[in-house]
């Protein structure tokens, strides 16, 4: 793969190595906003994760397969209606030109798949992932023809697909092998398909509100077993569709 820098795509990877020879993941993003990559990806863990290769980002801009003297990437609907829709000629020539084998090819899109965890957790496990981000009124139809995956973060639409990119690619990257301490994956929301047990910290009274005695028990066995009760509780009063999506849906009857 070609790795394409200067003003149409913007990498970000901060070390000296060559990164594509070594990183588990290499995220290309096609968007007529480039300049919105990184962004939050640049700060913490997802900044670290770019900073130390375990990954690597490009954004390119759309415009570079535009038409003609100015770039054109979009045109008016046919049969008319507000807005503008993107053209399937630019995005065509992008995929041509970054798509390989292992490539898989994302379109964020509000009538997509909704993201979730399990996807997050599959694509981390990828080599290769392009994320386009439409504007306006979406894509050309025939767009859709050209990608492997629809994905869209909830059931409300924005003003691109950028925002969403960003939250598809933190979630990956924090999956990474090497990103954070596997302990903290394993037990978190979703991972077991229901919300994570409430957590504590210092001081111990606060507001009027003590730590739960069985936290500071010692009794570790105790504490596991609480937090496992906490948590079904926690995801039957504030997510019951969850234990339903589970096969558990007995218990938020």
């Amino acid at each position: 793969m070609r790795d394409r820098e200067g003003p149409d795509a913007a990498g970000f990877n901060q070390t000296d190595e060559p990164a594509d020879s070594r990183s588990l993941l290499r995220i290309d993003v096609v968007t007529i906003f480039p300049d919105l990559f990184p962004g939050p990806l640049a700060s913490s863990i997802p900044g670290r994760v770019l900073e130390s290769g375990l990954a690597v980002l490009h954004a390119h801009d759309l415009r570079r397969w535009g038409l003609g003297r100015h770039r054109s990437v979009d045109d008016y609907p046919y049969g008319g209606g507000a807005g503008m829709v993107l053209r399937p000629e630019p995005i065509a020539g992008a995929l041509a030109e970054l798509r390989t084998p292992e490539s898989t090819v994302i379109l964020l899109d509000p009538g997509g798949e909704l993201f979730r965890h399990a996807r997050a957790a599959d694509l981390a496990a990828r080599s290769h992932l392009i994320l386009v981000c439409p504007r306006y009124e979406g894509v050309d139809e025939r767009v859709r023809r050209m990608v492997d995956l629809e994905l869209s973060i909830g059931d409300y639409v924005l003003s691109g697909g950028e925002l969403p990119a960003l939250v598809v690619i933190d979630a990956v990257l924090r999956l990474l092998p090497g990103a954070i301490d596997p302990a903290s994956t394993e037990e978190e929301s979703f991972a077991g398909g229901g919300l994570e047990y409430p957590q504590w910290t210092r001081p111990p009274e606060f507001g009027g509100q003590r730590v739960p005695e069985i936290l500071v028990s010692g009794d570790h066995a105790a504490v596991a077993r609480w937090r496992r009760e906490q948590a079904l509780e926690r995801t039957r009063r504030l997510r019951p569709d969850l234990l339903a999506d589970s096969g558990r849906g007995d218990a938020a009857t």
